[in-house]
């Protein structure tokens, strides 16, 4: 059961760490990778073709990777977190009042009375020893905790919708046209990506906007002048 807000009208989003990262990521990841193999493809050779298989084996091998990379990542997260959990149990079992007297150290640090520090920690040992320890001296609760496959169906699955967009802009643009239809729609794709991460996490817009974009523009660029620096006429 959640604990009751004192301001309902005003939530914290700070739950949403988790998943909206790796959401965010992997979208970004996939405009922007998909976008720039395809820029820099058919900035080496105008064949429509070649760019098109190129997008779409990027797209499959970048959402499987984003997946892949994201479940080993956040698990070793997760394994770290629970050998922390182990040792603050065992730790515990062995010396409890050596923890409780750390527990009350945390509490004056953050500006508690000794005396109230003290009342602080022997009350929350009483009621859940482990919880309080795991919250207040490894820093980690239910919202922060790290969740493998929560982060790797987000990531997939958002760098397949967002990269499925400029792939789409390619194969629907004129040959000759294929670059400047993919920047175009990629740079509002990103614009429209900033601005809803921003609004999911309740952060301020435009320098959300600005970074995603900002990035983007210089990854496309990038990968434009390697295409053209190693293209070849056809």
């Amino acid at each position: 059961m959640s604990e009751p807000s004192a301001h309902p009208d005003d939530p914290h989003y700070v739950h949403r760490t988790g998943w909206l990262r790796a959401a965010v990521l992997g979208a970004n990841d996939g405009i922007i990778s998909v976008a720039s193999l395809i820029i820099g493809v058919a900035a080496a050779t105008p064949e429509p073709g070649a760019v098109l298989v190129a997008g779409a084996a990027a797209l499959m091998a970048g959402a499987m990777s984003m997946a892949a990379g994201e479940y080993i990542s956040v698990s070793s997260q997760a394994d770290s977190e629970r050998a922390d959990i182990a040792r603050e149990a065992d730790a515990l079992a062995a010396t409890p009042a050596d923890e409780e007297a750390e527990l009350a150290a945390i509490y004056r640090a953050r500006g508690l009375s000794e005396t109230t520090a003290a009342a602080v920690a022997r009350e929350l040992t009483a009621h859940d020893a482990l919880e309080a320890h795991v919250r207040d001296e490894l820093g980690l609760s239910e919202h922060l905790a790290a969740k493998p496959l929560q982060a790797a169906l987000a990531s997939g699955a958002t760098f397949s919708a967002a990269a499925a967009v400029p792939l789409l802009a390619a194969w629907l643009a004129p040959a000759g046209a294929i670059i400047a239809v993919v920047v175009a729609v990629s740079v509002l794709s990103l614009a429209i990506l900033g601005a809803l991460g921003a609004r999911a996490g309740a952060a301020p817009l435009v320098p959300a906007i600005l970074r995603v974009v900002g990035w983007g523009v210089f990854a496309m660029a990038t990968t434009a002048a390697v295409g053209h620096l190693f293209g070849v006429s056809v």
